[in-house]
C-alpha cells in the first residue's frame, strides 16, 4: 500500500478504501455537517426542494447562527428563525441560540462536537479550523451542505498535500497567527490552491490548541482545501474531557509524498501584520511606522479564544485607549466570555475604554458591532482584509495577533507590543 499523508489516511477511511491518491474522486462519509445563519437557510431550502424529510443523523447536523447575532435587523432575524424552526422540526441535538450561541469554529471544538480523525464539512470557508484537532475539515457551498444533510456523504477530489516545517524558537509575542500570516505572505493567497496544508516541526508541537486553531483557520487564505496538524499529547489533553464521541489519531507516513515542502526558521519570524487589501500583503510590525487607526477588534474565529484575551489583557492593563479610538473585544463563546470575566480581563478591558460584545462574528464580515466608515482604518485579529470587508470600500483593515492589536489600541497607531508592555 502506498504511503499516505494524514489527510489521505482520513479520507481513505471515510471513503471505505485502503488508500487514496491526490486527484482521485471519492465519496466520503461525513461526521459533522455545519451551517450558520447566512448559509444554512439556503441549504434548508434545497433540502426541502429535494423532497427530503429527515436529516441523515440528528447528532451530526449542527446549526450555529453566529454571523449576525444578536439579530441586527429584520432580515437577520428571519434567517435565524429558519434555522430555529428547522432545528426543532428535525430535533437536532446541536443548535445554539441566544445565550448559548458562540462563534461556530470556536464553539464546536470547545463542546467536543468535532474530534480528531473526523471528516467535517461546513458552509463557511473557515471550517478548516478543525484541522488543528487532526481532522479533515473544509468549507463547502450551501447546496453541498444540503446534500450532506440528506445523505451523510459528499464527494471530494483528494487534495495534494503541502508540508510546512517549522524549526527554531518562537520570538516574544509571536503566536500561531504570526506563523500563518508569514506563510501566506510567502506562498500568496493562491499558493496552496486546493491543497491540504500540513503544519509540522518542534515549534508546532509546542503550540497551544488556541494557536493551532488560529493557524488552521487561515489555511483558506492561502487558497487551501484544508489545514491540518497531527494530533499529539496537547490534542489529547484538550479532547480528554470534551469529546462527545470516540476518536482516532492519524499521522502521515514518513515517506508520504508531498506536492511541495517549505521550511521556516521561527527565529526569523516577528509579529506580523497583513496590510490592505490581501492577507498575503504581510510586513513585520517593526516595518510599519505612523499608521494611525480608528478601531481595534479583538475577537473572531481566528483570535477570540481565552489565550487571545489573556494576551490582550496583559498588555492593556493599566493603560487607556485614546478617545478617538474604538476598542471592541468579542469573546468567541459564552464559556470564554464567562472565564474572561472571572479572570478579571473584563475589568482591564473596561478600564482601558473598551466595548465588550457578546459572542458574534459581527465586524469580521462587515456584519455589525464595528462597521467602518469611509477612510477609517482598523487593526483586527480577524482573518480577512479584502476591500470593504469590514465596512466602506474606502476603509482599511490590518490583520494582526492580539498582542499587536492591544498595543496598537493603546498607541492609536500600529505598534509593537514591546512599546507598551511592562
Amino acid at each position: 500500500m502506498r504511503p499516505m499523508t494524514i489527510t489521505e489516511k482520513i479520507l481513505a477511511k471515510h471513503a471505505g478504501v485502503k488508500s487514496v491518491t491526490p486527484g482521485e474522486l471519492i465519496n466520503a462519509k461525513i461526521d459533522i455537517a455545519l451551517g450558520n445563519d447566512i448559509t444554512a437557510p439556503i441549504a434548508i431550502r434545497e433540502f426541502k426542494k429535494a423532497g427530503a424529510k429527515k436529516v441523515f443523523n440528528k447528532n451530526k447536523v449542527v446549526l450555529v447562527p453566529d454571523h449576525f447575532t444578536p439579530n441586527k435587523d429584520i432580515k437577520s432575524a428571519e434567517q435565524v428563525k429558519i434555522l430555529r424552526e428547522f432545528a426543532q422540526e428535525q430535533k437536532l441535538t446541536y443548535f445554539f441560540d441566544g445565550g448559548e450561541v458562540g462563534v461556530e469554529h470556536a464553539l464546536l471544538p470547545e463542546k467536543g462536537i468535532v474530534v480528531p480523525g473526523d471528516v467535517v464539512i461546513g458552509a463557511d470557508s473557515h471550517t478548516c479550523t478543525y484541522g488543528a484537532l487532526g481532522a479533515f475539515s473544509t468549507g463547502v457551498g450551501s447546496t453541498d451542505l444540503a446534500a450532506a444533510m440528506i445523505t451523510g456523504e459528499l464527494w471530494f477530489k483528494v487534495p495534494e498535500s503541502m508540508k510546512f516545517v517549522f524549526s527554531g524558537k518562537l520570538n516574544k509575542w509571536v503566536s500561531g497567527k504570526d506563523l500563518i500570516l508569514h506563510v501566506i505572505g510567502d506562498v500568496g493567497v493562491d499558493g496552496a490552491l486546493y491543497r491540504s496544508m500540513e503544519f509540522t516541526g518542534k515549534p508546532i508541537e509546542k503550540l497551544s490548541m488556541d494557536s493551532r486553531m488560529a493557524m488552521c483557520n487561515m489555511a483558506i487564505e492561502a487558497g487551501a482545501k484544508s489545514g491540518i496538524i497531527a494530533p499529539d499529547a496537547i490534542t489529547q489533553e484538550y479532547m480528554h474531557k470534551r469529546a462527545q464521541r470516540p476518536y482516532k489519531f492519524y499521522e502521515s507516513d514518513k515517506d508520504a509524498v508531498y506536492a511541495e515542502v517549505r521550511e521556516y526558521d521561527c527565529a526569523k519570524i516577528e509579529p506580523t501584520v497583513a496590510c490592505p487589501h490581501l492577507p498575503e500583503n504581510t510586513k513585520k510590525v517593526s516595518e510599519l511606522k505612523n499608521i494611525t487607526i480608528d478601531q481595534v477588534i479583538i475577537g473572531s474565529c481566528t483570535n477570540g479564544r481565552l489565550e487571545d484575551l489573556k494576551v490582550a489583557a496583559k498588555i492593556l492593563k493599566g493603560h487607556k485607549v485614546p478617545k478617538h479610538l474604538r476598542l471592541i473585544v468579542i469573546p468567541a463563546t459564552p464559556f470564554i466570555y464567562n472565564e474572561a470575566m472571572k479572570l478579571g480581563y473584563f475589568d482591564i478591558f473596561l478600564k482601558a475604554g473598551a466595548l465588550i460584545s457578546p459572542p458574534t462574528c459581527g465586524p469580521c464580515l462587515g456584519g455589525h458591532m464595528g462597521i467602518l466608515a469611509a477612510g477609517e482604518r482598523s487593526v483586527a485579529t480577524t482573518n480577512r482584509n479584502f476591500v470593504g470587508r469590514m465596512g466602506d470600500p474606502k476603509s482599511e483593515v490590518y490583520l494582526t495577533n492580539p498582542a499587536v492589536a492591544a498595543a496598537s489600541a493603546i498607541k492609536g497607531r500600529i505598534a509593537h507590543p514591546d512599546e507598551v508592555s511592562k
